[in-house]
């Protein structure tokens, strides 16, 4: 299930009022490298510059019971490995794939 959405941006002031506005509501994690909205089970994440990874375009991430079998799944399905299994703090493990069109796709998983 698609719960998570982040988003790459350049200017997280501008964009942190833009999305408050559009979701009704304020952040719930409100940092320099990161702001995080979570409204009717949804979790809209602001990432300045693309962060770490680089993004250049929204990133969908799908929650899994279990990171390392869905990964195993979907690359002998035919995905691509782009970024590998991470711990991001707070139990939660991330990985990214690119689907056969260079789609990026994320996985997620809490522990």
């Amino acid at each position: 299930m698609i719960k998570t959405v982040l988003h790459p941006v350049s200017d997280l002031a501008a964009a942190k009022a833009v999305y408050a506005a559009l979701l009704g509501a304020v952040p719930r994690v409100d940092s320099s490298y990161y702001v995080g909205f979570d409204v009717d089970g949804q979790h809209i994440g602001l990432v300045p510059g693309g962060g770490p990874q680089g993004m250049t375009s929204p990133v969908t991430y799908w929650h899994v019971p279990d990171i390392g079998a869905k990964l195993a799944e979907v690359t002998a399905a035919g995905a691509t490995v782009k970024d590998p299994v991470r711990d991001v703090g707070g139990g939660r493990l991330v990985a990214t794939v690119t689907d056969p069109d260079g789609n990026v796709l994320g996985l997620l998983q809490d522990r």
